[in-house]
């Protein structure tokens, strides 16, 4: 069951392709620098990609695409001015756009999981999940100033609206981890249908390493699939900051 991951040489998308290979996993990892993921490269399980994938023409990724039973992407903008300002404006929904149709050009057997990591200030419009009027304010605010946060949205919007709950060759889950920190491990964490706190005025926080831990749990299937799929998953960490 071969994944591919989008994103891989940032620092979630390192630690996913960790995850992956220590469960057996072959993965295919997209990347610029392979020099990111220096300490891994001697796996024999690991194919890197150098390339981005807004530059692969759709024949091309459609080929790298074939033979996977999972996507999972971990794209997003640098937080820095050119990243968050300038172009592309709409790298993770562009990129989003562009898998799924090379899923469908590849004509997959069976249905490919796609596992996108989003945010936790975005919400599922699905649910109608409770927002106060403040955080409703913010949230315009920064969409209307912040590229990134528009972006991400989008995204998930093309899941639940275009892909939808019964495409053939289609299923996914986007995953929403709240304020991210570091950690050398795995810790207990906790996954939700819809935030518990306020993204903006109570955020709580989940390490880089565990949300890699969940969606490599979500790449491979199984009872992790089954209770997630079509659905925005919220998760935290349940160990003390």
């Amino acid at each position: 069951m071969t994944t591919l991951v989008l994103g891989a040489s940032g620092a979630t998308g390192r630690l996913l392709v960790g995850q992956l290979l220590a469960r057996g996993e072959p993965v295919r990892a997209l990347l610029r620098s392979p020099d990111a993921l220096r300490a891994l490269r001697g796996d024999s399980r690991l194919s890197l990609i150098q390339a981005s994938v807004l530059d692969l023409d759709e024949a091309t990724l459609a080929r790298h695409v074939a033979g996977c039973s999972a996507v999972a992407s971990c794209l997003g903008h640098p937080m820095s001015l050119r990243g968050i300002y300038g172009q592309p404006r709409r790298l993770v929904l562009d990129a989003l756009r562009r898998l799924c149709r090379a899923i469908v050009a590849s004509a997959p057997a069976r249905p490919v999981r796609v596992v996108l990591m989003n945010t936790a200030g975005n919400s599922n419009r699905d649910l109608r999940e409770p927002v106060s009027l403040a955080q409703r304010g913010v949230v315009a605010l920064v969409r209307a100033l912040v590229p990134p946060h528009a972006d991400n949205e989008a995204a998930s919007d093309y899941l639940r609206t275009i892909i939808g709950q019964a495409h053939p060759l289609i299923q996914w889950v986007v995953v929403r981890p709240d304020s991210l920190i570091d950690r050398d491990a795995v810790s207990a964490y906790e996954t939700h249908p819809s935030p518990i706190r306020s993204a903006i005025f109570d955020a709580g926080r989940v390490s880089r390493i565990n949300v890699a831990h969940f969606m490599a749990e979500l790449a491979v299937g199984g009872a992790a699939w089954e209770r997630w799929r079509g659905r925005m998953p919220v998760i935290y960490d349940t160990a003390p900051d």
